[in-house]
């Protein structure tokens, strides 16, 4: 699970024509897409699932799992890089128990 992106607002409007594809913002400024796999309750906080388009890491299929905030505007949602090992680990085991029988996990 990759943590490189933090605080991260997404513009709803890019992408529209494919409505799983979100444009995610890095640290550095640099725009990379993401394809949207879930969203998933955990302890009263939403999490999302995302899978990078362009695999850049050495590992394939390597997911990132950002924590959703709210902003001021309602047409933007915030992203952010979870700390915790146990919440990024919890999240993910739901995940896996949604899509066991879609997705070949590898442990």
């Amino acid at each position: 699970m990759s943590e490189d992106l933090n605080n991260t607002p997404v513009n709803e409007n890019e992408g529209e024509e494919l409505d799983n594809i979100l444009v995610l913002n890095d640290e550095e400024g640099n725009e990379v897409e993401f394809e949207f796999l879930d969203l998933i309750e955990y302890e009263g906080e939403e999490y999302v699932v995302l899978l990078p388009v362009e695999e850049e890491s050495d590992e394939p299929g390597e997911v990132v799992i950002l924590k959703l905030e709210d902003t001021e505007s309602e047409d933007e949602e915030s992203y952010v890089s979870v700390e915790d090992e146990n919440v990024l680990n919890k999240v993910f085991e739901i995940f896996k128990e949604k899509f066991e029988d879609e997705f070949n996990f590898v442990d």
